[in-house]
């Protein structure tokens, strides 16, 4: 069922709304793409000597990836985008773009699980923190996730429309695609809400060991006990601005979506979901700033880019340095 861009008595006009998102999202890719090239450069020359190490590529290649992805995603949601730009976009690339965006997420859950037992439970040299631990449980994540989610997604998306509708992505499901969409919501949502509750109280225990050790320690270093709290309140607060509104939208907009309900509330959180997804999207901006405060190697070799060399003295670089949070 095709739908005008601007439904009766909603006030919303659609065209127009994509049209700004489409613009946010190619504002989004430039800084992005030079963030995530820069990560990707220094993340290649790091040893990868630890599972922490592992983790991290594993996470840069996600928003490399996924910012390749934004192009074509914010093409296939202009105005009068032709239909096969958008059947592509619903059956490969949109759905690259979600496998990255939380596999993002599973990343940085792994990092904090592997800083907390690092850090708040400390063994000596375990098993778990090797390199081919991580090697192994990355490269089972990413084969689980494929098989699960991606893959099978792409398989279902793969009805041809009558016409170009306002909901394209779901007319290319038949109905065994519609359930299992539903139920690859549901399990993103607990995706989320996992990664979530990992990261508060990882972080949190984090925090509170090591102030612990500076106050047994005699320490009367506020400036080092700041420095932490800033570090687990960054990481936190970039995980719910970034991803808390869009799960929050996403599940209510799907039951709409699924039941093609084309109404003004089905417009209303249609906009909602597209506003959130691009606020999620900005993660593949926020996350190289992750790496600066939680790995030291990661820092240094940056400190070796002669840009950022001349922006900000050796002194600065050496006052960042905090070994009992970061790698």
């Amino acid at each position: 069922m095709a739908v005008p861009s601007e439904l009766p008595d909603c006030g919303l006009d659609l065209r127009k709304v994509k049209l700004v998102i489409t613009c946010l999202y190619f504002v989004l890719f430039v800084p992005a793409l030079l963030l995530n090239i820069t990560a990707a450069r220094i993340s290649w020359n790091l040893r990868t000597k630890s599972s922490f190490v592992v983790y991290l590529k594993s996470l840069v290649a996600s928003d490399l990836l996924m910012t390749l992805t934004i192009p074509l995603k914010a093409g296939s949601e202009l105005p009068g985008a032709p239909q096969w730009l958008r059947a592509f976009a619903c059956q490969y690339s949109s759905v690259v773009f979600y496998l990255c965006m939380y596999m993002s997420m599973i990343q940085m859950g792994l990092i904090s699980l592997d800083r907390f037992f690092k850090i708040v439970k400390p063994g000596g040299k375990r098993f778990g923190h090797s390199a081919l631990f991580g090697r192994v449980v990355v490269v089972v994540i990413w084969v689980l996730y494929l098989s699960v989610n991606t893959i099978p997604t792409m398989v279902l998306t793969n009805e041809k429309p009558e016409n170009n509708t306002a909901e394209l992505c779901m007319a290319m499901k038949n109905d065994l695609g519609k359930a299992y969409h539903r139920a690859v919501i549901i399990q993103c949502n607990v995706i989320f809400l996992v990664v979530l509750v990992i990261i508060g109280v990882c972080y949190t225990c984090i925090a509170k060991k090591v102030i612990e050790s500076y106050r047994n320690s005699g320490s009367t270093n506020v400036e080092g006990n700041r420095k932490i709290k800033v570090r687990v309140f960054i990481v936190l607060v970039v995980f719910l601005v970034c991803f808390a509104p869009y799960h929050i939208i996403r599940f209510p907009y799907v039951q709409r979506q699924v039941e093609n309900k084309i109404n003004c509330h089905w417009a209303s959180l249609k906009v909602a979901k597209s506003l959130t997804l691009w606020l999620s999207s900005t993660n593949v901006c926020m996350d190289p700033f992750i790496y600066i405060l939680l790995c030291k190697a990661f820092r240094e070799k940056l400190y070796e880019l002669r840009i950022f060399r001349r922006c900000f003295p050796t002194r600065t670089l050496e006052n960042t340095e905090d070994t009992s949070v970061s790698k």
